[in-house]
């Protein structure tokens, strides 16, 4: 037997496979940086494009600062630290605003402000992004394929705007960061709801590491271009989120190249589909609902073969959860097949649809239980999903034969078919 540690919760999970069977895919693995306050540095100074963050500014500007949430594990106070000694006396710390790019999640707590940013979350405006609020989003037209565009107001009115965030592949924006944090992530409801359409989510390009072509990123470029970002900081991480390397410049040129940094370390090729993939949701901060945890199965569909089982091991602390309407959409019909015909039915997007709709999507392709400790079987089964107590008792009640698959780190590790 093989004894395979996966990313769950804080505090992670250990379960044993057969090891003749199992194969187990994670990260390519690179060192976190020796001096990553260095490395933070060296990307503000020696951007991709475009001149450095210093020579972008002027005294007496204001700053707007975009940056992920609390379901993102990026390293926010060594960032905005890094910002900060780059701007210097150029800029005072009461013209920068720190905003939270939530999209469509809730807003942060104070104590997960505290835990996100640190000091900096005592002494710095730090304001939550609600894209429900019409009266913190203003209109800016439309880009893209037809999207209207209402965005931050607070992000419009400085005269610098920077983003911050964190790259890796992403199961329909093709990967995260860069323009993400412009739209959806500071976004009025409206736009996401457009973005996130079901056209847009069910085309075949809207998937893990394809931007150019996808229906979804393509319009999170243009969003971005056409309304202005004047610096972009993003970093890459290892599968124990600490900072590998930094990329800035120019919005666009930036993502590119951490993209492609990314890729080469994320995705991985095996040659063929397997009978079983156990998958997790990278583990806290990325599993702490079963929402989030859909990225983990999704990693997982790209080799389980039909009719085969996903199982996917996420602490989801924070049950479905139980804003927004996630669990209510996953109700709304019979069975998954009737899901996907009653969204792409629609004329109006509902809030998450696009989340259940590749649920859904997964569902129809195979059967999918979840190891978690925040939901019950009888909640999981609302969600045409049930609940795994025993991973290898599963995994063995699939038969002597079955091919095993595991991917520790769940979306962190994309597999894929190897092209013969």
């Amino acid at each position: 037997m093989a004894e395979i540690r996966l990313a769950y919760g804080r505090t992670g999970l250990t379960v044993d496979l057969p090891a003749e069977r199992t194969t187990v895919i994670t990260p390519v693995e690179h060192p976190a940086a020796v001096d990553p306050a260095a490395v933070l540095a060296d990307a503000l100074r020696k951007p991709v494009a475009g001149p450095p963050l210093r020579d972008r500014v002027r005294r007496g500007q204001t700053v707007a600062v975009s940056l992920c949430d609390v379901t993102r594990p990026q390293p926010r106070e060594q960032m905005i630290t890094a910002l900060l000694a780059e701007l210097g006396d150029e800029i005072d710390r009461d013209a920068i605003t720190l905003l939270v790019a939530t999209g469509t999640h809730r807003g942060n707590t104070g104590a997960e402000l505290r835990e996100m940013l640190g000091v900096h979350a005592d002494t710095m405006r730090v304001i939550n992004h609600d894209g429900r609020d019409p009266e913190q989003t203003r209109w800016c037209g439309v880009y893209g394929d037809g999207v209207p565009v209402w965005l931050n107001k607070h992000w419009l009115d400085a005269d610098i705007r920077i983003t911050t965030g964190f790259v890796e592949p992403h199961f329909f924006a093709g990967f995260s960061g860069g323009p993400k944090l412009v739209a959806p992530g500071l976004a009025r409801l409206e736009t996401v709801l457009t973005l996130h359409d079901a056209r847009r989510i069910g085309d075949a390009k809207a998937i893990w590491g394809v931007c150019e072509g996808n229906p979804v990123h393509d319009d999170v470029r243009a969003i971005a271009a056409g309304t202005g970002v004047d610096f972009a900081f993003d970093v890459v991480l290892n599968r124990e989120q600490h900072i590998v390397t930094a990329y800035g410049g120019d919005i666009l040129p930036m993502h590119k190249a951490a993209r492609a940094a990314v890729r080469e370390m994320s995705m991985r090729p095996v040659d063929g589909l397997f009978d079983v993939v156990v998958t997790t949701n990278a583990g806290f901060p990325l599993d702490q609902n079963l929402y989030q945890a859909v990225k983990g199965m999704s990693a997982a569909m790209t080799v389980v073969r039909p009719g085969g089982l996903i199982i996917c091991a996420a602490r989801c602390e924070d049950g479905f959860p139980d804003y927004g309407s996630f669990r209510s959409v996953l109700a709304s019909a019979p069975t998954p097949s009737a899901i996907l015909e009653e969204i792409e039915a629609r004329t109006e997007t509902v809030p998450d649809q696009w989340q259940v709709q590749i649920l859904a999507r997964i569902l129809c392709h195979a059967r999918v239980g979840v190891h978690t400790e925040g939901l019950t079987d009888a909640e999981l089964r609302t969600a045409h999903l049930y609940a795994v107590p025993d991973i290898a008792a599963a995994v063995a009640a699939e038969g002597p034969d079955a091919r095993i698959c595991v991917l520790p780190e769940g979306p962190q590790t994309i597999p894929y078919v190897r092209s013969r």
